[in-house]
């Protein structure tokens, strides 16, 4: 077991990079001063989910030893979730921190519910089907909520635009999985008849006839494009998923869905069963710990169409804005609050004549995004922390109050 001595002090994170194929090459290398290798780099994991827990380093007796963040909390979990998030929760860190860098387009993708997640995740294991199998649509019994703060600027796709929108968006195109989808529409423009319209789009991909069909769309659209299209952003937004994913009707079930944009500090907060898709730009994302994601198209992953319809709402919605508190006189911090309970973020732009006090109790993981820090524990023996770019830290309930100091922004995720 662990000392518990170790839980007064920041414990300092190495993270995992994750290499999906959307990925910058040099936004995540830019963050962590390092060199880009020319590969992409799409995620960096801090948190304790079990697939790729971040790591620390622990000193007990002069002799150090990396341990997984989900092994500490799971050993220790009243020392560093503290009893209301451990009675809440149990021994495990309820939220996962993501920096996230998309080059080009996420999967087209919906997260299930509470209940979704568990049933689902049971009915696979009760198939025997292995946590790695590719033909997994649960990864674990947790549901997903999350919420995109953007560094850059950051586009994306989000919950579906009313049947009405989506009938004059695509008037006058051509191909046959357009016409299913407005005659689905025409004949009920409820959740039953908006259900059956994405359900044609999905199905396409095994129709051996979907890239002609959707090559006779997409000419429609760019002969619209030059006489002037009224739906301008909905159209460049088909053609430019189907340069990355040639062949897919995912690029054409975004002309159901509402186009966003966040500039710097604007977020975005997607709850489950919500259609969305990121396009590009850099964030921060945080969401419940968990991998469930049931994709709809762009991907080369698994389609699994008859969960994912499960899992959808299909009520016509705008993307969700977080509610966002300010304090700061010189500096700015700003929190994020969305209406779940596993997690909320708080942005800071410290001013070296304002110190900034961060959440005080529960596990915290803070990010320092430029500049140099310093974080003060009020219980650690170790005195005060400095933090650089790009370095971060796990700070455990028993740390105690926080104030960070120096000249910079971090990102810090804690439970409300």
């Amino acid at each position: 077991m662990l000392a518990v001595a170790q839980f007064h002090a920041p414990l300092p994170l190495t993270n995992t990079i994750q290499r999906y194929d959307w990925g910058s090459v040099d936004a995540i290398p830019d963050l962590l001063r390092t060199e880009p290798d020319g590969g992409p780099q799409a995620e960096m994991w801090l948190g304790a989910h079990t697939s790729a827990p971040s790591v620390s380093r622990i000193t007990r007796e002069g002799d150090a030893d990396d341990v997984a963040l989900d092994r500490l909390v799971r050993e220790a979990p009243v020392q560093t979730l503290g009893h209301r998030v451990a009675e809440q929760f149990g021994p495990r860190l309820p939220y996962l921190l993501k920096v996230l860098a998309a080059r080009k387009a996420l999967s087209l993708q919906v997260h299930p519910s509470p209940r979704q997640a568990r049933e689902g995740f049971t009915r696979e294991n009760k198939a025997g089907m292995p946590l790695t199998s590719a033909k997994r649509s649960f990864k674990d019994d947790q549901h997903k909520p999350e919420m995109i703060v953007a560094l850059t600027q950051f586009e994306g796709l989000a919950g579906f635009r009313t049947p009405r929108t989506i009938l004059d968006v695509l008037d006058g195109l051509a191909g046959d999985m357009v016409e299913a989808v407005r005659a689905a529409l025409l004949h009920d423009r409820g959740h039953d008849g908006m259900r059956e319209a994405f359900n044609h789009l999905l199905s396409a991909r095994a129709d051996e006839a979907c890239s002609a069909d959707i090559a006779a769309t997409l000419d429609s659209v760019r002969a619209r494009l030059a006489a002037g299209s009224p739906f301008e952003r909905a159209d460049r937004t088909v053609i430019e998923l189907a340069e990355q994913h040639p062949g897919d009707p995912g690029a054409i079930a975004s002309l159901m869905l509402n186009r966003f944009s966040l500039e710097p500090g604007e977020a975005a907060f997607t709850p489950a069963g919500v259609v969305h898709a990121y396009l590009s730009g850099v964030g921060i994302e945080i969401m419940a710990s968990s991998d469930n994601v049931l994709r709809a198209g762009l991907t080369t992953k698994l389609v699994d169409e008859e969960n994912l319809v499960a899992c959808t709402v299909f009520a016509p919605q705008q993307p969700a804005a977080p509610e966002v508190t300010t304090a700061g006189s010189r500096g700015q911090v700003r929190t994020y609050r969305v209406p779940v309970t596993e997690f909320a973020l708080t942005t800071a732009d410290v001013d070296p004549a304002e110190p900034v006090a961060l959440p005080a109790t529960g596990p915290r993981i803070l990010l320092c995004l430029d500049g140099e820090l310093t974080l003060t524990a009020d219980r650690s023996e170790d005195g005060p922390q400095h933090l650089a770019q790009g370095e971060s830290v796990f700070v455990p309930h028993d740390a105690g109050n926080l104030e960070l100091t120096g000249a910079g922004h971090a990102a810090c995720a804690w439970v409300p």
